[in-house]
């Protein structure tokens, strides 16, 4: 299925991250025709940022690549379900449809602290919640127990 090759895809990037020291979060953009038009890690660590998550940084090529802020017909694959910050960058950029792995119960913004897609923005993307999930909470336990 697509969604689980574009999901081992975005875990290629949280691998890249976890070898880069930075929490291991992966995503990517892929067109109506199935191209990846983007592609982010997390690199808060690298870059002294905090708003370098893999989302924005996927969103921010995908823009680039499309010349456009709207990501219409858009779907983002990413590795953790996307914080608050992220969610507003997938309301702000239109992308209609939304693919994680893992949850997040400290900071997810799909449902698991607060669901905003339900929230009355003016754009409610699809939410499709579980895909590789086991891996992609694994990579994210393995990064953390080694810190502790």
């Amino acid at each position: 299925m697509d969604r689980e090759k574009y999901m081992d895809m975005a875990l290629a990037l949280a691998k890249e991250a976890y070898d880069a020291g930075e929490i291991p979060v992966g995503c990517v953009i892929t067109d109506i025709n199935g191209d990846v038009i983007g592609a982010g890690r997390n690199r808060r660590e690298e870059s002294h940022d905090a708003s370098a998550h893999a989302e924005l940084e996927a969103i921010r090529a995908a823009c680039e690549k499309t010349g456009d802020w709207r990501l219409s017909g858009c779907t983002i694959y990413v590795t953790l379900e996307p914080c608050p910050m992220c969610a507003g960058g997938i309301i702000n950029s239109r992308i209609p449809t939304v693919v994680f792995g893992a949850r997040d119960e400290n900071t997810g913004s799909c449902g698991s602290v607060i669901n905003l897609f339900e929230e009355r923005y003016g754009h409610k993307p699809a939410v499709y919640g579980g895909v590789r999930a086991d891996e992609c909470a694994a990579i994210l336990r393995s990064f953390f127990e080694e810190r502790r």
